[in-house]
C-alpha cells in the first residue's frame, strides 16, 4: 500500500455500549480532521453505521474488507467481523467486550506492521474483556507485550504531563513494586520521551513521595529515604535534572508543577485524581516508552450517558491531535539524530 501523504490513524473501537463510538464518530464528524490524517476504524460498517443513525449523526462513512483498501480523505471502517452485534447502549455485556478486543488486537497487529502510523483507543470496559485468549488488565499491558520498549503511562494537558511509576495494581501492593530497577526504568523513559516526543531538550522531572510529607524522616514510612531519594539523587549526578520526592499533598495545589516538564507519581490516583481535576476532561492517556505511538482519551466507557447523544469527545480528538503531534515530533527528532550537524545547527 501507498503511504498516505497525510497520517493513518488506526482507531480500535472500545466497548461498542459505551460512549467510545460516539466520540469517534463526533471527532470525524468535522471534515477539516481529514486535512490532518486518514482514520481507519477496526470494527464493522454495519455496526458503526447502525450507531449513527441512532445517535443522529452525520459523520460519511467507507467501508473497507481489506488495509489496503483505505482511500485517503474518508473516514475508513476497517470490518474485523461479519456478523451483527446485539447492542444494548450502557449495559455491561462480555459479548461486546469480545469485539473490543477483537478490533484492539487487529488495530496493534495493523501497528505493529506498519500498516497504520498512529494507534488511538476508544475506552473498553476492563471487566468484560477479560478471557482465557485475553488476560491483561488494559491495553497499555497488552501493548507492552506487543511492541519493543517499556511501557509507561503518561498522562498529557498542554505542558502538564504526569507519568506512573505503578498503575494498574491494588494500593497496598505499592510499595512492595518500588525498586531500585523500576524507578529508573520510570525515570529514564519519561526522559527520553521529553526529549524525542516532546522536544525538549533538557526536561526537568519531579517524583512525588509514596508516603505523606516524604515519611517525615521515617516516621510515617521509609521508603522515600530508602529507595526513592538514593534513586533520585544517583541519576541526578549523572545529568539528569530529576527532583523530589516532593510530597504529594500540595504539589499540584501550590501549583509546583509548573516548574517541570513532567511529573511522576508512584501510584495510579495520586497522579491521575490531580491531573484529571486540572485537565477538565481534554486530558490524553499517551503510552510512552515504546516504538510504536498509542493514545486515548482519559476518560472510560461512561456507560451512564450511552447512546443519549451528549458524549464530551474534546478528550478523544485531543488524543487524536497528540498522536499526529508526537508522531511529527519523533520522526523530527530521528531524522536530526541521524545528522548530528544538523541537530547542532539548529541549537545555534
Amino acid at each position: 500500500m501507498k503511504k498516505a501523504e497525510n497520517i493513518i490513524v488506526g482507531i480500535s473501537i472500545g466497548d461498542l455500549n459505551g460512549i467510545g463510538s460516539e466520540v469517534v464518530l463526533q471527532t470525524f464528524g468535522d471534515s477539516r480532521m481529514l486535512e490532518l490524517c486518514t482514520p481507519v476504524i477496526f470494527a464493522n460498517v454495519k455496526v458503526m453505521s447502525f450507531i449513527k443513525k441512532a445517535l443522529e449523526l452525520e459523520t460519511p462513512l467507507h467501508g473497507i474488507d481489506h488495509i489496503d483498501q483505505i482511500v485517503l480523505g474518508k473516514v475508513n471502517v476497517l470490518n474485523i467481523w461479519r456478523e451483527g452485534v446485539d447492542l444494548n447502549f450502557g449495559k455491561d455485556d462480555p459479548d461486546i467486550g469480545k469485539y473490543a478486543i477483537q478490533s484492539f488486537v487487529a488495530a496493534t497487529k495493523a501497528l505493529k506492521e506498519n500498516q497504520i502510523d498512529v494507534l488511538v483507543t476508544a475506552p473498553i470496559n476492563k471487566s468484560n474483556i477479560q478471557s482465557e485468549e485475553f488476560k491483561f488488565p488494559g491495553h497499555t499491558d497488552y501493548l507492552d507485550k506487543e511492541l519493543e520498549g517499556n511501557a509507561l503511562m503518561l498522562m498529557v494537558q498542554g505542558n502538564l504531563r504526569v507519568g506512573l511509576l505503578t498503575d494498574h495494581i491494588p494500593v497496598n501492593d505499592v510499595a512492595k513494586h518500588l525498586t531500585d530497577k523500576l524507578i529508573v526504568q520510570k525515570i529514564e523513559t519519561i526522559k527520553q520521551t521529553l526529549i524525542q516526543d516532546f522536544g525538549i531538550n533538557k526536561p526537568k522531572i519531579a517524583v512525588l513521595s509514596l508516603n505523606p510529607h516524604a515519611g517525615d524522616n521515617g516516621v510515617i514510612g521509609k521508603e522515600d529515604d530508602e529507595i526513592v531519594k538514593p534513586v533520585i539523587k544517583k541519576l541526578f549526578e549523572k545529568g539528569t535534572l530529576v527532583f523530589g520526592p516532593f510530597a504529594a499533598d500540595g504539589f499540584f495545589g501550590s501549583s509546583q508543577y509548573e516548574k517541570y516538564d513532567a511529573v511522576i507519581a508512584t501510584y495510579h490516583d495520586q497522579g491521575l485524581i490531580p491531573f484529571k481535576t486540572l485537565s477538565f476532561g481534554g486530558g490524553v492517556n499517551y503510552t510512552a516508552g515504546l516504538n510504536k505511538i498509542r493514545t486515548s482519551p482519559d476518560h472510560g466507557t461512561a456507560y451512564e450517558i450511552a447512546g443519549k447523544g451528549i458524549a464530551d469527545y474534546n478528550s478523544f480528538k485531543e488524543a487524536v491531535y497528540s498522536a499526529i503531534d508526537i508522531y511529527n515530533s519523533r520522526n523530527q527528532y530521528q531524522e536530526m539524530s541521524k545528522n548530528p550537524m544538523k541537530t547542532k545547527e539548529k541549537q545555534l
